[in-house]
C-alpha cells in the first residue's frame, strides 16, 4: 500500500525511509491514532543521524579552532554557533518523537501514558524500548481516531 492510500490516521505498515520522515512532520503533535514499527524505527534512524551529522559538525569545528584556552574552556564563536543549531533541532525534534513513540505504543495496543516511564533513570526507557519492540496488535485500532486527522 502507499502513502497515498492509508490516511495519516492509520499506521503506514511497511513504510518507507522517506514515508517515515514524512509523516512524522506531517503528525507533528498528533498522539491520537497509530504508528508501525517501520515507521517509528526509521524515524529513530532519522534522528540518530541527525545527531551524528551535528556531532561530527561541532567536532571539525572544535578541531579546526585550534588549542584549547589556558582554562580549558573553549567558547568561541562557531562553537557557540554549532551548540545553539544543535538545541534547535532537538527542541524541534523533541515533541514529534515523542508523538510518534505514544502512537507507536498505541499500535502496540498500550496506553501512550507509558512513556512518562521514560522518566524513570535507567529502566523507564528500556520498558519503553521494549514495548516499542513489539509486534502491531489489532486491538491497538481503539486508539485511532474516528474523524481522521
Amino acid at each position: 500500500m502507499s502513502d497515498a492510500t492509508v490516511p495519516l490516521s492509520q499506521p503506514l505498515y511497511g513504510a518507507s525511509f522517506g514515508q517515515a520522515v514524512s509523516r512524522f512532520f506531517k503528525k507533528y503533535a498528533t498522539v491520537s491514532g497509530r504508528a508501525s514499527r517501520s515507521e517509528y524505527w526509521w524515524v529513530v534512524l532519522f534522528g540518530i543521524l541527525v545527531n551524528a551529522v551535528l556531532a561530527i559538525l561541532f567536532a571539525v569545528v572544535l578541531i579546526a579552532t585550534g588549542e584549547q584556552t589556558s582554562t580549558g574552556v573553549r567558547g568561541t564563536g562557531p562553537e557557540i554557533a554549532v551548540i545553539v543549531i544543535w538545541v534547535i533541532v532537538f527542541l524541534a525534534l523533541i515533541i514529534p518523537h515523542i508523538t510518534v513513540t505514544v502512537r507507536r505504543l498505541h499500535d502496540g495496543n498500550f496506553s501512550g501514558w507509558l512513556y512518562l516511564l521514560t522518566l524513570i533513570p535507567s529502566v523507564g526507557g528500556l520498558i519503553v524500548f521494549i514495548l516499542a519492540l513489539l509486534p502491531s496488535n489489532p486491538e491497538g485500532a481503539k486508539y485511532d481516531n474516528a474523524a481522521g486527522i
